[in-house]
């Protein structure tokens, strides 16, 4: 795949009209890094724990969560950023009050996950 600039429409990534939610794969445009943007205003709300065989980092954009990598608790808030290492069990949720607003950055050219609780 031969690598050019492009210009990505909200409507190809994302799957939520008035939040960010959605999904940008790099692999689409020959680069090693896929963008997930995560919203929620509901308290507690957040993926369940899983892990990938790649680095991620995320970035709080809005409000406060509770991240859990490894055995470690990490509460953040907008304008912090939590690195969870490749193969590292991690989950977060929204501690509230309010809408919760995260970019996580993959480190790889295509989303994987391994969920480990449903």
């Amino acid at each position: 795949m031969k690598r050019e600039s492009a210009l990505i429409q909200r409507s190809d990534w994302a799957t939520e009209a008035d939040q960010w939610v959605g999904r940008f794969e790099g692999g689409d445009y020959g680069t090693n890094v896929t963008i997930l943007f995560f919203s929620s205003n509901t308290v507690g709300n957040g993926p369940s724990l899983h892990f990938h065989p790649y680095d991620e980092v995320f970035i709080v954009r809005q409000g406060r969560a509770r991240f859990t990598v490894g055995g470690k608790i990490i509460d953040a808030e907008a304008g912090q950023i939590v690195f969870g290492p490749a193969n590292v069990p991690h989950k977060f949720e929204n501690l509230g009050p309010g809408r919760l607003e995260t970019t996580d950055i993959h480190l790889n050219d295509r989303f994987i996950q391994t969920d480990l609780e449903e």
